[in-house]
């Protein structure tokens, strides 16, 4: 009454296997999530446009 049948086994490895493999749309959608984060994330290391034009301005040398 405590152990697993072999069918709680395979209704398992199949629900498994159609979340995390076979090209199912959850695996599709973790791939896109874990791209958008990383967009997110390179996006905050990037400066602002505004802000690099206006360095490049104050170092440049007034002749």
């Amino acid at each position: 009454m405590g152990g697993l049948s072999i069918w709680h086994w395979l209704i398992a490895a199949v629900v498994a296997l159609l979340l995390f493999g076979g090209g199912g749309k959850i695996s599709s959608m973790m791939g896109d999530a874990a791209k958008g984060i990383k967009a997110f994330k390179d996006g905050l290391k990037d400066e602002p446009e505004d802000d690099k034009k206006a360095k490049k301005v104050e170092e440049e040398p007034k002749a």
